[in-house]
């Protein structure tokens, strides 16, 4: 039986630091939704109401576009070990890019990964849960190296260019704010 909460809660903070991977919906008032997995060691719980993420590089940037469209964003988080619950944190983000003041008071938050892109700001106005019963049982066995090594491979210079390249229109041609 899903429940409705007003904010995050000690033990829901605890399950969040505790998952691997969580998911990032949103939608602008027109075209695609978008659904997008996040991995590594890129969200934190800053308050009851509030929640950054860091946004790294990847194919697309259509997160970023959906929020400068419609600011409304839903993260899910899943257990796949131990007891089941699913996890959802409903409200209002905003982007932070590099250039801004506001990136720089984050990022430290996180460990320096070569490729963040963003930071996303969400104000969590409505927590839910539910049950999970149908989720799978998975082990986590590793964090991918990929985006780190390839990203390193290109440096910051090369990252950037990339950025403006593929980064700067979503699949829906909208603006990314890069």
């Amino acid at each position: 039986m899903a429940k409705i909460f007003d904010e995050i809660n000690p033990e829901f903070e605890t399950f969040i630091k505790n998952q691997k991977i969580f998911f990032v919906g949103t939608a602008a008032t027109e075209g695609r939704v978008n659904i997008s997995p996040k991995g590594m060691d890129t969200f934190r719980v800053l308050g009851p109401n509030k929640v950054v993420w860091l946004n790294l590089t990847g194919s697309g940037n259509e997160t970023a576009a959906h929020v400068l469209k419609n600011n409304r964003m839903t993260i899910l988080f899943c257990s796949f070990e131990g007891k089941p619950l699913i996890l959802r944190l409903y409200g209002q983000a905003k982007i932070h890019h590099q250039r801004d003041e506001s990136y720089h008071e984050y990022i430290d938050l996180f460990p320096k990964i070569l490729g963040s892109r963003q930071i996303i700001e969400m104000n969590v106005d409505t927590v839910q849960t539910s049950c999970g019963y149908a989720v799978p049982f998975m082990d986590f066995k590793e964090e991918r190296t990929q985006l780190k090594s390839w990203a390193e491979k290109q440096g910051e210079d090369r990252l950037k260019e990339y950025h403006k390249e593929r980064n700067k229109v979503s699949i829906d041609n909208f603006k990314t704010g890069i």
